[in-house]
């Protein structure tokens, strides 16, 4: 493996750890085998900190090429929640309304999600990173600002029904879109157009372009997969001076030998 000339690392992401947090983790621990300050990471398309699966990361110069992988279909499957509504229109937030939702059905979801297909407006949440005058709209949602957030264009190739709980008026859908979707804004758009309300209760990207999570490494244990692979050297001039992989007990900066620092967290 070149770190250096570009590998794509695709990561399972666990629940409750952000698309960042996950890049971070997985920075701190390439950087500490090559015995580097920082590998250059970046991501192609983020996960909500409560949503898991497929997290393609691009190492080194594979970095030009995330915005073209950011454009690769999206699979997702979600699980929503009808009769009631979020703020954030997931879990992050408690409920703050309840509606009917006696009257929502397999048939009635199944006709109402077919309307959903193809190109469609949707208002991202406003508990996401969409930047409002220089502010993200988390941000001002938190502060108790009003936030108003243009709907815009987005696609959905596929939307199916996996599972309808009647007991519990919950559902297992799966959605197929392009960038840009918001799964979360999808599950209070059906909610609002069935008249129940609706927000998400678990959402999983199963696949991202031709990567799918079953081709995916596992968060905790990417540190041991790590140390079982063949890896070339960092060069010099990418790491702030230092040179050289694996562990040894001194390092090089600018020719010379120096000892190396204890590592004293992430």
């Amino acid at each position: 493996m070149n770190f250096h000339e570009g590998e794509y690392l695709y990561i399972n992401k666990p629940y409750g750890i952000s698309s960042f947090g996950a890049l971070a983790h997985i920075r701190y621990v390439v950087s500490k085998h090559l015995g580097v300050k920082r590998v250059k990471i970046g991501h192609a398309g983020t996960l909500d900190p409560l949503a898991t699966g497929v997290l393609v990361l691009c190492t080194g110069k594979k970095t030009k090429e995330i915005e073209s992988l950011q454009l690769h279909t999206k699979e997702y499957v979600a699980g929503v929640q009808f009769g009631c509504t979020t703020p954030s229109y997931d879990r992050e937030h408690t409920v703050d309304y309840t509606y009917p939702k006696n009257h929502v059905t397999h048939q009635l979801l199944e006709e109402t999600l077919k309307t959903f297909e193809g190109d469609i407006m949707q208002a991202p949440p406003v508990y996401s990173a969409i930047k409002i005058n220089g502010k993200r709209a988390y941000e001002l949602g938190r502060a108790g600002r009003d936030v108003e957030i243009a709907a815009k264009p987005v696609h959905i190739d596929e939307i199916e029904l996996l599972e309808f709980d009647d007991a519990r008026k919950w559902a297992s859908i799966r959605v197929v879109c392009g960038k840009g979707t918001y799964i979360r804004s999808l599950a209070r758009d059906i909610g609002e157009t069935i008249g129940s309300g609706a927000y998400l209760t678990s959402l999983c990207r199963t696949q991202s372009g031709n990567v799918r999570i079953e081709d995916c490494l596992d968060f905790d244990r990417f540190k041991e997969w790590l140390s079982q692979q063949e890896i070339e050297p960092y060069p010099c001039g990418d790491n702030n001076g230092y040179a050289g992989g694996g562990h040894p007990k001194h390092r090089k900066r600018n020719g010379k030998n120096v000892k190396q620092r204890k590592e004293t967290g992430k």
